[in-house]
């Protein structure tokens, strides 16, 4: 479908140090494209940033029929703009989709218009050490109806936002809470999906996690609390006695597109890495025998997240005496080197803009 794009005449401020907060500053652009029964997804544009005029019996306000996705563009060394495995989340997104109910897009289409999006706005991917730019694609329900049933027509939109480091002063690592109350997701449920409603709920469990001084929550299996499944929105490795072990994805887990890059690294440099059901009670025994050597969440905001204490039912887990583990920094050095052009993509897991 031929894309319509209408410039802005109204350009803003754009940040002018790496101190950006995350999610608070928009660029000048937004895509659009739309969906109804009888026509499919139509309509793509590329239209000022503006806010958006529903209907109030929309069916997103009412039944949450929405996913989205995360994913950042690059300022690398040399001036270019590099994105990272974008197609793995447009992957991700039309799997979400299903889960809800939602017809899927055109993966290699929508490809084409992001590339346009973010060309448009290169201007915008800051330059600052750990900075970038953060591309939020989202779609939603938008039929007027009160009908519990999926909704006829629907908004796919992408926005895009500069962000600072996600760690200012270098990697340091977390302390966790593991939830023992609340659950997060169960197998059969939106867990794999990327969903709105699996973000607010988990918001009480974070809340008390900060309370007794955490950064967040491990979340343990909706069933039977004992087996581990996700750090907050990230996914959680564990090396046990120099094997790099993860929860194996279950139906309730998110398949994150770090993740999937780590699990291939490791494998690429003959790392023993399993993917299995691992449960709380088996690591703190092996962390009771001196075993756990390192821990570290995954995810596109902090690409390595190193844990350096769990607390679980009053037991205390402190993990490389809160230091980054080797292993971790290398992914995270390997990791971010290829997103920002520092290190040779031999994976052909950046697309340059």
């Amino acid at each position: 479908m031929p894309l319509n794009i209408v410039e802005s005449t109204h350009k803003k401020a754009k940040p002018e140090s790496e101190q950006i907060p995350f999610g608070r500053t928009f660029t000048d652009h937004m895509f659009v494209m739309d969906y109804e029964a009888d026509k499919g997804w139509h309509e793509p544009r590329i239209v000022p940033y503006e806010p958006l005029t529903l209907d109030p019996a929309s069916m997103i306000f009412h039944y949450g029929q929405t996913v989205f996705e995360g994913l950042k563009a690059y300022r690398a060394d040399d001036g270019r703009v590099l994105l990272f495995r974008p197609e793995k989340n447009f992957e991700r997104l039309n799997l979400s989709s299903d889960r809800l109910s939602i017809p899927p897009i055109d993966e290699q289409e929508v490809m084409g218009y992001l590339e346009e999006l973010v060309r448009l706005e290169k201007d915008w991917v800051p330059a600052f050490e750990g900075t970038s730019l953060y591309i939020r694609p989202f779609i939603i329900g938008t039929e007027p109806s009160l009908a519990v049933a999926p909704s006829k027509s629907y908004k796919f939109m992408i926005i895009l936002s500069p962000v600072g480091p996600y760690f200012s002063g270098g990697i340091k690592p977390v302390t966790i809470n593991v939830e023992d109350q609340f659950t997060r997701a169960v197998k059969g449920g939106t867990g794999m999906a990327k969903t709105a409603g699996n973000y607010s709920s988990g918001y009480q469990a974070q809340a008390k996690a900060a309370q007794e001084g955490n950064a967040d929550v491990l979340w343990l299996d909706g069933v039977e609390k004992r087996y581990i499944e996700e750090v907050g929105s990230m996914n959680i490795f564990f090396k046990i006695d120099g094997e790099v072990v993860t929860p194996a994805l279950s139906g309730s887990i998110l398949k994150g597109i770090t993740r999937t890059s780590i699990l291939e690294l490791l494998k690429k440099w003959e790392v023993p890495v399993t993917e299995r059901r691992i449960s709380i009670a088996e690591l703190y025994e092996a962390y009771e025998e001196g075993k756990v050597e390192e821990a570290f969440g995954t995810g596109t905001a902090a690409v390595i997240s190193p844990v350096g204490e769990l607390n679980w039912l009053g037991n205390k887990m402190v993990i490389n005496d809160h230091e980054i583990g080797e292993l971790s920094q290398k992914l995270y050095d390997t990791i971010t080197g290829i997103q920002r052009g520092r290190k040779e993509d031999i994976h052909d897991w950046t697309v340059e803009i």
